[in-house]
């Protein structure tokens, strides 16, 4: 059998992607045909998730509208809907232009036969690992209703979180933004005039404070090399976002932010209630615990708790607790090793865990309130002092030359 990936477009001219496994390449024709699909291309190799260009909206699920579908979904197999007619309603209504081309290829791979599962891990820009294998564990159970109502609350409460961590940066980010543009504003427009004037009242041997002189310099390079300063900045930016994405940035970033003061802990926090919640979330589900935990150490978020939760499997798979190898962990607080063993001994670890992550999650919401009202006052201080750098500069040659006119 060969994995072919193709493109088709459906009866109303939707465009729909996805994989088979087909003896050749007439095989993946007929059967496409056979389902009512005109086929565009039909290539030989696997595609990762979808890769149809929708110009009329965003190519990526939102997660509102993904939290809307599993609920929704939830709620109709609870209804005894059965899945196909229930995944037909949600893509007809769905207001999400790139849900609706997604959910049409899942229906017509449901419709020849493949899991719902499988369906959904051919999108897996839209239904990650822990999403895909809940389904799965659900489907494999006979409770997909039950199983999608957790999913829901979990994406909630993980959106829930992500917003209150944007919400707390969107502020210092602005802040610094404006600070920039100050800065480039006061060197272009406002230093260069304040200089002309302080040389024509002290004359061309006038001597200037060496801080003068430093603004004047700067002020000077910027305007003379404005096409050569700008583009080597945005490179630079650029340039650091990509690192930052490779593996060994991610480290660096992730190991510098777990030593900041402060930071650490709000870090720590959102590290340990997206394991929780994530691992529980699983468990409860039914997924194996060494899948379940390899599944959780990829959706952390955090290169260092990642390695610690794929060692900690690896120490699982040899025998010990795993409350005991969280207990060893600096990385992890003491609760969450207790907690973990009392799960164990009484066989309800998903529902210990969801009560420390819903602990840790608040505990985030007031680091987050904590950090903004001291990043405040910090980045006024910052602002405050780029400008009284630029002042001192302007006035230490006019309090020089008055001297000078007095004496």
């Amino acid at each position: 059998m060969v994995k072919f990936s193709y493109i088709a477009t459906d009866q109303r001219g939707n465009s729909i992607n996805g994989q088979v496994e087909m003896a050749d390449r007439a095989a993946v024709l007929a059967a496409l045909q056979k389902q009512g699909l005109r086929p565009v291309s039909i290539k030989e190799g696997a595609t990762k998730g979808t890769v149809s260009f929708n110009f009329l909206g965003s190519k990526k699920v939102k997660i509102n509208d993904l939290v809307m579908f599993t609920r929704q979904l939830s709620a109709m197999v609870s209804a005894g809907v059965p899945l196909l007619r229930a995944l037909g309603s949600l893509e007809s209504h769905s207001e999400s232009p790139a849900l609706k081309t997604i959910l049409a290829s899942i229906i017509k791979d449901v419709e020849s036969g493949s899991p719902l599962a499988d369906a959904l891990e051919k999108h897996a820009s839209t239904f990650n690992s822990v999403y895909v294998n809940m389904v799965r564990a659900g489907e494999a159970a006979g409770i997909l209703d039950d199983i999608l109502k957790r999913l829901a609350i979990q994406q909630e409460k993980n959106a829930s979180m992500r917003k209150k961590i944007k919400s707390a940066m969107t502020y210092p980010l602005v802040l610094v933004g404006i600070t920039v543009l100050a800065f480039f504003g006061l060197m272009i427009f406002v230093i260069p005039q304040i200089g002309n004037i302080i040389q024509d009242m002290g004359g061309p041997d006038a001597k200037l404070p060496a801080l003068t002189r430093v603004m004047l310099a700067i002020s000077d390079a910027i305007i003379s090399f404005w096409y050569i300063v700008f583009p080597a900045l945005g490179g630079a930016v650029y340039a650091l976002l990509r690192w930052l994405k490779t593996p060994k940035g991610k480290r660096i970033l992730h190991t510098t932010t777990l030593k900041l003061p402060g930071v650490k802990t709000l870090i720590q926090k959102v590290a340990v209630a997206r394991f929780t919640r994530t691992f529980s979330a699983l468990m409860g589900a039914g997924v194996a615990v060494l899948e379940a935990l390899s599944v959780t150490a990829k959706s952390i978020g955090n290169v260092l708790y990642e390695e610690a939760v794929l060692q900690a499997a690896e120490d699982v798979k040899n025998g010990r607790p795993l409350s005991e190898i969280i207990e060893a962990n600096p990385l992890f607080p003491a609760i969450v090793a207790q907690m973990l063993a009392v799960g164990e001994e009484t066989g309800q670890t998903d529902v210990v865990l969801v009560k420390v992550a819903d602990f840790y999650e608040e505990e985030v919401d007031v680091a987050i309130d904590g950090i903004s009202s001291i990043i405040e006052p910090v980045m006024i201080v910052f602002m405050g002092g780029m400008v009284g750098v630029i002042a001192a500069s302007v006035m230490l040659p006019i309090a020089g030359m008055s001297q000078n006119i007095q004496a």
